[in-house]
């Protein structure tokens, strides 16, 4: 009799498991499957100048066009999380002009290796899924960002002229140059 009611918890507990699970799917998951990578050396660390050459130097480690494709979309996945840690650190300045730049620059150059791989004749239906996931986890980000920043800030710098950052408009134009490619 106890076994009994030892095996019948034990189906109830699964079974309760799997109603729930069946209820709320996605009560686990993100928004975007795409994950972005942790933050490596930001501006102004001792690490920061030392990883911009390495950067350099990776570039020529990726060889053909998929590969220069996933080089240039890691790049841009890096300097993205670099200005989103910037901007929330009101590094504003740092953050628009070096880091979302850079993150543009290099999701631009994405789709001319694809393309030029497509014409080589090879499959690319799985690197532009993930261009296009991509896409949207960056967007998703930049959105987030966009809606918890000032739309403009005046970066006054010691002895020298202040700045105006035209932060919405940067991460919007960040947003447009990324809605291509969805």
């Amino acid at each position: 009799m106890a076994f009994e009611i030892k095996k019948m918890r034990k189906f109830f507990l699964i079974g309760f498991i799997l109603f729930t699970l069946t209820l709320y799917p996605n009560l686990a998951y993100a928004s975007s499957s795409y994950v972005l990578p942790y933050p490596s050396a930001m501006p102004g660390s001792l690490l920061y100048r030392p990883r911009l050459f390495l950067e350099t130097l990776q570039k020529y480690w990726y060889f053909g066009n998929l590969g220069q494709f996933k080089y240039n979309l890691k790049e841009s996945d890096k300097y993205l999380v670099e200005a989103k840690t910037l901007f929330e650190y009101n590094q504003y300045l740092h953050a628009s002009s070096a880091s979302l730049k850079y993150s543009d620059e290099f999701f631009i150059r994405t789709l001319p290796f694809l393309e030029k791989a497509k014409n080589e004749g090879k499959d690319i239906s799985e690197m532009r899924k993930t261009l296009r996931e991509a896409s949207s986890k960056h967007i998703e980000v930049l959105k987030k960002l966009s809606n918890e920043l000032p739309q403009e800030f005046e970066w006054k710098a010691e002895k020298e002229k202040p700045i105006l950052i035209h932060i919405r408009k940067e991460i919007e134009k960040s947003i447009s140059i990324r809605t291509k490619y969805l």
